[in-house]
């Protein structure tokens, strides 16, 4: 955490807290995910600062220090591409790298289909980009999928699951997220998801105090906020009509874990290693499949995602 500064500003009607370090050189902007924060790219931070990179990781809309505003409807993609292109304006360079990981990665795809002028090239993490299916919203494809108890579908009813997650202390929500290794998904079933017994045996990438950080930042600011992004994916569908069939024309590489979630939807590696990907990212330039790797890439293979970040963006 050494040498890492931290600063509020006012971006797109909202405060947004950033996390930086290495002012001066090309910015790198990496955008968290779910139930994540600026912390979770820590790693990332110091590593490409040593490398004479600017690099900034905001906590997004919804999440830690920054503004969370009450209405679902302020958590469109509109809302959240929005912030990050009112954030690159502040930060006063042009163009910038950017990196994501799972919501942090849909919020950087869109970013790529909206405003490509503003990205120089992209590194996601997990989630592939996932064009618009028009036969479907996306939360009914989830739960004629896998059903009513995935956690996708189980975000819905605002406060509900709100109120399942203040029933057991934070950080045991926390540990529970970060423990997950299964690849068939995340079902939260009504009767409960944590038991009072439940132990939970942390790995070795992550400590008892990275939990308490995270922990303490979710206690402060609630679960609402990141779970509104779910709360928007159907009326996100209606509002990117107009996008249907756009490409994502920008550099890319995309990395996943084999045991991530996200690599086990159905069909996805179809779509990743058989051309779809590719079709819809032109610039596509590389995909790595990390072996024995699960959701939080970043964190579980910190230095290993760095040096990948890095070998691409030198490029450039």
């Amino acid at each position: 955490m050494e040498g890492i500064s931290h600063r509020t500003m006012e971006v797109n009607g909202i405060a947004m807290h950033i996390a930086e370090k290495g002012m001066g050189g090309p910015i790198v902007l990496m955008l968290h995910g779910f139930p994540e924060l600026w912390y979770s790219w820590r790693h990332q931070i110091n590593g490409l600062a040593d490398k004479g990179y600017h690099a900034v990781a905001p906590d997004l809309r919804g999440y830690g220090d920054t503004d969370s505003p009450s209405a679902i409807s302020s958590y469109s993609i509109f809302h959240l591409v929005g912030d990050i292109i009112a954030l690159i304006a502040i930060l006063g360079q042009a163009q910038v790298f950017v990196v994501g990981h799972d919501w942090g990665a849909l919020v950087a795809w869109h970013l790529c289909l909206f405003r490509p002028d503003k990205v120089k090239a992209l590194v996601n993490l997990s989630v592939a980009y996932m064009p618009r299916n028009p036969a479907i919203k996306p939360v009914d494809y989830y739960r004629s999928i896998y059903g009513d108890d995935y956690f996708v579908c189980r975000f819905q009813e605002p406060g509900v699951i709100e109120a399942e997650f203040g029933r057991v202390s934070t950080k045991r929500v926390i540990k529970k997220f970060y423990t997950l290794r299964d690849p068939a998904g995340i079902f939260i079933p009504k009767e409960g998801w944590i038991s009072p017994n439940d132990e939970f045996s942390l790995p070795n990438w992550i400590s008892e105090e990275d939990i308490d950080y995270f922990g303490n930042k979710f206690e402060k600011s609630g679960w609402s906020g990141g779970l509104n992004y779910y709360r928007c994916l159907n009326s996100n569908w209606e509002l990117t009509e107009p996008w249907t069939g756009a490409q994502i024309k920008v550099p890319t590489k995309f990395i996943v874990g084999d045991l991530d979630l996200t690599y086990h939807y159905p069909g996805i590696q179809d779509y990743i290693h058989k051309g779809g990907f590719k079709h819809d990212v032109p610039l596509l330039e590389e995909v790595v499949v990390m072996k024995g790797v699960a959701h939080f890439i970043q964190q579980e293979k910190a230095h290993e995602i760095t040096q990948h970040i890095l070998d691409f963006i030198k490029k450039f």
